[in-house]
């Protein structure tokens, strides 16, 4: 979906939804990355294009430093796809989001993505907030 200059950097916020091994979910677990994100919620891949630079990635995790990457639009499918990538010279540490171009941001929802391993995690938006 795009409307253009209706879309707005944001800084939103992912922490891990309930699983087996956290069945409360854990805000210790999670992403925090900026997005060119529509008035309904939707990542807008032609803001994106032009912004891409400022739409890094955060991974954060218990008792670790972290890993920091860009958000990346790749060709595939009838619309592409999305994936955190933290080092452009390697294909097998790109972190896939599931469907993020046709989810939601807002608080409350849910999106899933598959970790370097082919592991996929479902997280809960914990926050949205335009940046300034």
């Amino acid at each position: 979906m795009t409307l253009g200059a209706a879309a707005e950097l944001k800084r939103i916020t992912l922490t891990l939804a309930r699983s087996k091994e956290f069945p409360d979910g854990s805000k210790q677990f999670g992403y925090e990355f900026i997005a060119p994100v529509d008035q309904s919620g939707h990542i807008d891949v032609a803001v994106w294009k032009s912004k891409r630079a400022d739409c890094v990635v955060r991974h954060f995790s218990a008792g670790q430093e972290g890993d920091t990457g860009m958000l990346v639009h790749k060709a595939g499918g009838k619309k592409g796809r999305w994936v955190f990538d933290y080092d452009f010279s390697q294909k097998s540490d790109d972190e896939a989001g599931f469907h993020f171009e046709d989810h939601v941001f807002l608080p409350g929802e849910y999106v899933s993505i598959c970790d370097a391993r082919g592991t996929t995690h479902t997280f809960a938006v914990e926050s949205v907030k335009t940046i300034t």
